[in-house]
């Protein structure tokens, strides 16, 4: 009877329980982005939170037997904090919140509005303050302002009235916007754009009024 082939490969690691799937890493060099879990939590004591869980201090192994009863992963979500405290729930879900929060911040902060402020060449100065109020409010919000100067019809003959009312009004906004852009004629309109300054900056223009009156 032929002998059968010996096998000279590497050996099959030995049959045993499969990981839960939310128990992933437990040992070893985490990701940059992971929070530790289960067993890379290191700390003798813990401050637990979470739902259907008694908030309070634990040892680690009364609150990873804790963890392990609900089926649930043990996160540490403030690795800082004396004890450290960590939150009972399903380590996907985790993951998936904190991905999610992210990028809604992400959006938000990259989401910028522009506010439009349209000016005649020839408007009078009641028109201009109220317009210039509205600017200002634009700008405390945080949002950025575009101003213009329409030419109608033969208006375009007032094209240095424009710009002078323009740089007027970057002028009286200095202390809560930058001017990003001089005046540029495009056509019928005559453009300047500000962008927010800090809120300190905001607090000066709030109080150079008051001291006015």
């Amino acid at each position: 009877m032929p002998n059968k082939p010996h096998w000279t490969g590497p050996k099959r690691p030995s049959a045993g329980p499969r990981p839960h799937p939310d128990r992933r890493r437990q040992g070893g060099k985490q990701d940059k982005d992971q929070h530790a879990i289960n067993d890379q939590i290191k700390a003798p004591q813990v401050r637990l939170v979470g739902d259907n869980v008694e908030p309070g201090v634990y040892s680690i192994a009364q609150a990873r037997r804790i963890a392990e009863g609900l089926e649930l992963d043990l996160i540490e979500i403030a690795p800082t904090a004396e004890p450290p405290v960590c939150r009972v729930m399903d380590y996907q879900k985790f993951v998936f919140q904190q991905r999610k929060r992210l990028k809604e911040q992400k959006a938000k902060a990259a989401k910028v509005v522009v506010k439009e402020i349209r000016f005649g060449p020839q408007t009078d100065d009641h028109d201009y303050n109220f317009k210039l109020k509205h600017a200002q409010g634009f700008l405390q919000e945080g949002a950025k302002v575009k101003a213009y100067v329409f030419f109608k019809g033969r208006s375009i003959l007032f094209k240095e009235q424009g710009e002078v009312l323009l740089l007027r009004f970057a002028n009286d906004l200095e202390d809560l916007g930058r001017l990003d852009q001089m005046p540029v004629l495009e056509g019928k309109r005559m453009t300047i754009i500000l962008s927010p300054k800090k809120p300190g900056s905001a607090k000066k223009k709030d109080d150079a009024p008051a001291a006015e009156e």
